[in-house]
């Protein structure tokens, strides 16, 4: 009985020595395998709609950082890359960074903005119609209203540097810099696409007979280039504020 026992063991390891070893298992992609196998996607991605498309399908956002690369997680407000992400006017500018100007945004629900407003500068009423924003001047300060909606009174502030103020989502709001100093405000946003709509500008893209019908009058004619015209529709406290300013810093007045 013994000896039968080495017999089968012996039978059985030979078998297991003849057999074919099992194929081996291939490690983990990692990511820097991954990455090189990726488009290669020069500079910034602002203007890429190839990548944007990606990164928008992707289902993890742990690919979509395996696809960008280290750089774009970086944006530059003071020297952004690209026309779509700054809206400029005669006394400053805005740096948007949003899911197309800023790709590494996609999937995180958020958004900023920064403004740089020179003397008397007057971020005109407009509205964002896809998000709330946190808004902090950290140069300088801002007198700012805004108006929710119909019945509701005008919220009007003087923020000075680092004081925390809100809009929210839909709001008409606005920015003035009562100084002759640069303003610098950031403002934060719960979207990546939270979207600006500026009130005015898009007013009178309507049709005309729409327009004199909104504001009771068969003729409305507005030069740009007189404050005095616009009294009617600027509200008091921001009209009073750029002309003071204006008087102040020495400025022409258009």
């Amino acid at each position: 009985m013994h000896f039968q026992t080495i017999a089968l063991l012996a039978t059985f390891a030979s078998s297991v020595l003849a057999a074919p070893a099992p194929a081996p298992v291939p490690a983990p992609e990692n990511v820097e395998k991954r990455q090189a196998q990726e488009p290669t996607y020069t500079g910034r991605a602002y203007n890429n709609l190839d990548l944007i498309a990606r990164l928008v399908t992707l289902p993890l956002q742990q690919d979509r950082i395996a696809l960008l690369r280290d750089e774009d997680f970086t944006f530059d407000f003071r020297n952004p890359q690209g026309s779509v992400s700054v809206a400029t006017g005669n006394a400053g500018r805005v740096v948007q960074a949003n899911r197309r100007t800023f790709p590494a945004l996609i999937g995180t629900g958020s958004g900023m903005a920064v403004g740089f407003l020179g003397p008397c500068g007057f971020n005109t009423p407009h509205t964002h119609p896809r998000g709330t924003e946190l808004n902090i001047p950290v140069v300088g300060r801002l007198n700012t209203s805004m108006i929710l909606e119909n019945g509701v009174r005008v919220v009007n502030t003087l923020a000075e540097t680092f004081q925390l103020h809100v809009f929210p989502q839909g709001s008409i709001h606005q920015e003035f810099n009562p100084d002759c100093g640069e303003t610098i405000f950031i403002a934060g946003f719960n979207s990546e696409d939270f979207g600006t709509s500026q009130v005015a500008d898009n007013f009178f893209k309507l049709a005309p007979d729409v327009i004199r019908a909104s504001v009771g009058a068969s003729s409305f004619v507005v030069d740009g280039r007189d404050v005095e015209q616009f009294r009617g529709i600027i509200p008091p406290n921001v009209a009073i504020g750029v002309e003071s300013c204006l008087a102040r810093c020495g400025l022409a007045k258009r």
